[in-house]
């Protein structure tokens, strides 16, 4: 009797049900017609945004949702989305609400910027003259060299080392709570210059206090500690914060009057995003200019010591170094932020029409995926 070989020797035996599985679910992947779907959303998570967001609501959703729910990237107390002016997406953490006040950290730079600005405007400072700090106006004393412009854009050339090791020798800590706590202005203005002013790009939460101080010693000269704070809060109340809407704005004083302007200044989430909504508008509020259009613009312009930091604002350009404060690599470089310890943000893209408010807490390793995650806003939206 002839016998015919198997073509297919190794498989002349019936397959069992469990080999067939694996070939037949890829195969049955490959026939899908493209990516798999997305799971629903969770229940409530559409509820943060309004109808017409001005991108598919679901995908916005979606993306204010894994601000709050994604691993990795720390914990978001509120999130507030402007768009044309309106709010388009607004979502807050268990506790907390639009009547929560939240602590800006180095958010407050900007704001001190502001004021900065405001004084400029009124005659009463000069950005390339020198700074008006009396300890530094000695004969032969090389401090005298930093001009306002220099402190605006932290290349002052002081020494002030923000975020060194160990904690407590760095000098935001040093001045905050050890033995600067009680002036911090004075405890600012004494170190001595390391480099040459104007050289080198050194972020200093110091260097804003020395602003804040400057801009106090104007408002309220030869005051006692009362009389500075309620002067500069005065000021704040009367040339910022009412101007533009934010009832809840507020900041914290040094036991000598100086305003925290480094790092203290609090208000609610939406009142942070009318702020981000005051600099895309150049400095004014429904048609009336609260700073001048072109201080806005200066605060936008890239140091001549760093490309990704303005005055006193944190641009969306590459840095000269390893910093990654925003995502230039995902969104335009006109985009710039207020940018605060432990992640707060307000992100203001002019181009799209856009302000982005971020508050929580969020360790410095996982910065970079909260950026990402905040890109992905951003990036929903089409630019001009």
């Amino acid at each position: 009797m002839l016998r015919f070989a198997s073509p297919c020797p190794k498989l002349a035996r019936r397959p069992s049900l469990a080999a067939l599985a694996l070939p037949l679910a890829l195969l049955a992947g490959c026939s899908q017609d493209g990516p798999p779907p997305l799971p629903p959303l969770p229940e409530g998570a559409l509820e943060a945004v309004v109808t017409d967001p001005g991108v598919p609501r679901e995908q916005l959703a979606r993306a204010v949702d894994d601000l709050f729910t994604a691993d990795g990237i720390g914990t978001t107390y509120a999130l507030v989305v402007l768009h044309k002016g309106e709010v388009v997406a607004e979502r807050y953490g268990e506790g907390m609400s639009e009547e929560t006040r939240f602590v800006g950290w180095s958010m407050s730079k900007t704001v001190t910027a502001v004021l900065i600005g405001m004084l400029v405007a009124d005659g009463r400072l000069e950005l390339d003259e020198a700074a008006p700090v009396s300890s530094w106006q000695r004969a032969g004393d090389p401090r005298g060299e930093i001009t306002l412009r220099h402190l605006l854009q932290m290349r002052s050339g002081l020494r002030h080392r923000e975020g060194y090791d160990p904690p407590y020798e760095s000098s935001e800590v040093e001045m905050l709570y050890l033995k600067g706590h009680d002036d911090m202005a004075a405890f600012a203005e004494a170190q001595a210059l390391e480099t040459v002013p104007g050289e080198e790009f050194r972020y200093s939460t110091a260097t804003s206090v020395i602003l804040a101080d400057i801009a106090t010693d104007l408002i309220a000269p030869d005051g006692s500690p009362v009389q500075r704070q309620q002067a500069m809060a005065s000021f704040l109340d009367a040339r910022l914060a009412a101007p533009v809407g934010m009832e809840s704005m507020v900041g914290e004083y040094d036991a000598a009057g100086t305003l925290v302007g480094g790092s203290s200044v609090w208000a609610t989430a939406r009142d942070w995003g009318k702020f981000g909504e005051f600099l895309r508008h150049g400095g004014s509020v429904k048609g009336a200019q609260i700073v001048p259009r072109r201080w806005i613009e200066f605060m936008r312009a890239p140091s001549p010591a760093s490309p990704d930091y303005g005055a006193q604002l944190w641009l969306n350009r590459p840095s000269d170094g390893d910093r990654n404060e925003l995502f230039a690599a995902r969104g335009p470089d006109s985009a710039f932020a207020a940018v605060g310890h432990l992640g707060q943000y307000v992100i203001v893209s002019p181009d799209q029409s856009l302000t982005v408010v971020r508050l929580g807490k969020t360790d410095g390793p996982e910065r970079h995926a909260l950026v990402e995650q905040l890109a992905d806003i951003v990036q929903l939206y089409p630019g001009r």
